[in-house]
This record gives structure tokens, C-alpha cells and sequence, in this order.
């Protein structure tokens, strides 16, 4: 069983109902450490070697957090910032991160349609994570495609917010066990419209 952590990165939870039942999910689950940063970093001093021993002990990375003008909050920016530097996430002896994969799971608070080249911010979700990815690429880690909540803040009101943080948990729960298809995660646009691709179906029950 891959061990799972899962950055959670809002500032204001307390208004997000998407990201709170996320949460509950992420932390109700076996092999899944959950790490709350706004709540454990309010005033950003980060603890860069409690972070990067988080890193050693865990398998797969998760970052979960509202789209912030593009991106993430700040803080998540800073926790990169200081957490992956050279000789533990980079260079020659900085070999810590080879190998394991990197999921975004993004809240956004517009439509999924926004999100496409001739939508409105003419872009995939995934090109405006383009950072993240690179970042993760250089570091010898393998970035996969991102889930996105899109809009999350409807999604409660629409009824659509079980069926969001079913995913999310089937989602982990194969990126624990072991039952996701990394290489056609890492080669999809969105993981949204291929989870059931990606993830191995549960062997039937006699």
C-alpha cells in the first residue's frame, strides 16, 4: 500500500463547502496522511525540514487547493519555495522526489467550459498548471493530470457534490492501492473524463 499525502492549501476554508467535504474525505481514509498548511503555517514560517521528512515518508503527493488567478494560494507557492531545494528536491544528490507522482486536485470556481482553448481563460486547466508540472518534471517526479471541481461553489446546490468526493475518494483509494494506470494519468488533459480508464476496476465478488 503507496502511502498518500495530501497538502491542503485555502485560506478561507470556512467558505469553500467543495473543499471542506474534500477534506473530511482525505482524512477519513486508511494510508492517507492529510496536512492542513493554512492551518499549520499561518504565518508562513514554514518548517522546511519537518516538510521534507513529510516527503520522505510518503509515496504520492497530493495538492489540493481553490484556482487562485491561475494558480495556487500563496502559500502553496512559498511551501515550493523553500521545501523543494537544491540537493533534496534537485541536483546531483537531490534525489528525494525521483519517481513519485504529483496530482493538483483544483476547486474552480467557474464552469468546466471556461477552461478550454476557446473558452473563456483559453486555456486547459491543465496548461495553466504548466508551473507545477515543470516543476515537478525537473525534480524527477511524474506529474499526472489534474482533477478539477469546477463550479465548486454551485456544486453542493446542484447536487453534484457527492458524486465530486466519490471520485475523489476512488481516486485515492487507487493511488494508494496501486490500481491507477499512472501512465495514462499522466497523459490526460483532465483525470476527470477518464477515471474510469485509469482506475482498475474492483475484481468481482463471488
Amino acid at each position: 500500500m503507496a502511502r498518500v499525502l495530501v497538502l491542503f492549501a485555502h485560506p478561507r476554508t470556512d467558505r469553500s463547502v467543495a473543499n471542506t467535504a474534500l477534506m473530511a474525505a482525505a482524512r477519513a481514509m486508511d494510508g492517507v496522511t492529510f496536512a492542513d498548511l493554512y492551518a499549520e503555517y499561518p504565518d508562513f514560517d514554514i518548517d522546511i525540514d519537518r516538510e521534507q521528512q513529510r516527503l520522505r515518508e510518503s509515496d504520492i503527493l497530493v495538492f489540493q487547493h481553490p484556482v487562485y488567478w491561475y494558480s495556487s494560494p500563496a502559500l502553496l507557492k512559498e511551501w515550493l519555495d523553500l521545501v523543494f531545494e537544491h540537493g533534496f528536491a534537485y541536483g546531483s544528490e537531490g534525489t528525494a522526489l525521483a519517481g513519485k507522482p504529483l496530482l493538483q486536485v483544483a476547486t474552480c470556481g467557474t464552469a468546466r467550459a471556461a477552461y478550454k482553448k476557446r473558452g473563456k481563460y483559453e486555456n486547459e486547466l491543465r496548461t495553466l498548471f504548466s508551473p507545477f508540472e515543470q516543476t515537478a518534471n525537473f525534480c524527477g517526479m511524474r506529474y499526472l493530470a489534474p482533477f478539477g471541481v469546477f463550479s465548486a461553489e454551485d456544486a453542493a446546490e446542484e447536487k453534484r457534490l457527492d458524486g465530486i468526493v466519490a471520485d475523489y475518494r476512488r481516486l485515492l483509494t487507487a493511488l494508494r492501492d496501486g490500481t491507477l494506470d499512472l501512465e495514462k494519468a499522466a497523459a490526460a488533459p483532465l483525470l476527470n473524463d477518464v477515471l474510469d480508464e485509469v482506475i482498475a476496476p474492483e475484481p468481482a465478488t463471488l
